[in-house]
């Protein structure tokens, strides 16, 4: 097969790991060359293990490992692996397979207006803005300054798609139909709300880690913002890098107290008007709460 060939392949083989259901995002991974954004072979792909390297008591030196590829040859980039960016870092370009699964959970359509923090190198940047074509626009935010530039590199060449170095807790972006927060935080921050049109779509992974720097565990939290308020359900587990100035103590580890109830499945929105605890409250914040009560309910 030919790398056109092979690429196809590929998409038909993230399609079928995913459950896409958005055509123009199985097309978007059949177009974009991992190649372009990951640098020239041969490549270091994590092995089975490297989940470990993420966990909250994860002993780096024992997961985390690589092997890296016969040659370089781009055919070795197009299955569902993840490929290290920084391998010293345990820094990798995401699973194509969940990343496809996530993206495809924002229902993007042509011209949207999306948010994309923690961009890394800009693939799944690069794939998004596939999905929304020219007629939209892509903010790709990302606090490494060397991924930041990296990524600026890689996605010159689509006029739509706009790379900034910084904090994504800061980054003000003008109304936006969709969030993807590519880190992970112990809770939703307000810009992040506050930057959603009525019907936009923000799916960021909560998860609990050692301190505010290490990679932690959780699940995919969606939040649909509807005339009544903010519908909100978890999707899937992650284990995830973290997004800097989105973790603290204190919410790290009353995120902790309430995934260890195993009762995140009856999540079903997210309040934001001043309010009392009570049993219906799942994780209740200083500003936020993640609710068992369905949208009706807690408006």
């Amino acid at each position: 097969m030919n790398l056109d060939e092979i690429r196809q392949y590929y998409a038909e083989e993230i399609r079928a790991v995913a459950n896409i259901q958005s055509e123009a995002l199985v097309a978007a991974f059949a177009k974009v060359p991992r190649e372009h954004f990951l640098g020239p072979g041969p490549w270091q792909i994590a092995n089975p293990d490297s989940w470990q390297a993420m966990t909250p008591n994860a002993n780096l030196k024992g997961g985390g490992s690589y092997r890296t590829t016969e040659t370089d040859d781009p055919k070795h980039l197009y299955h569902n692996i993840l490929i290290a960016i920084d391998a010293e870092r345990k820094l990798n370009n995401g699973q194509p397979g969940s990343l496809a699964s996530w993206i495809d959970t924002l229902e993007l359509q042509m011209g949207d207006r999306v948010l994309h923090v923690g961009c890394g190198v800009g693939y799944y940047t690069a794939i998004i803005a596939e999905v929304v074509g020219a007629g939209g626009h892509v903010w790709g935010v990302e606090i490494d300054p060397d991924l930041a530039e990296r990524a600026r590199r890689n996605l010159a060449y689509l006029n739509h798609v706009e790379v900034v170095e910084g904090n994504g807790r800061e980054f003000g972006s003008d109304p936006v139909d969709a969030i993807f927060i590519n880190a992970g935080a112990t809770q939703p921050q307000a810009v992040w709300l506050d930057s959603l049109k009525d019907g936009g779509r923000l799916i960021l992974p909560l998860t609990v880690a050692r301190d505010e720097t290490s990679g932690g565990m959780g699940f995919m939290l969606k939040v649909d913002r509807e005339e009544k308020g903010y519908a909100a359900r978890f999707i899937s587990p992650v284990a995830i890098f973290p997004c800097i100035g989105s973790r603290d103590a204190e919410s790290n580890q009353r995120l902790r107290e309430a995934m260890s109830k195993g009762t995140w499945g009856t999540v079903q929105s997210l309040r934001r008007e001043p309010h009392e605890p009570s049993e219906t409250c799942w994780l209740h914040g200083e500003d936020f709460c993640l609710s068992t009560l369905p949208l009706d309910a807690s408006a």
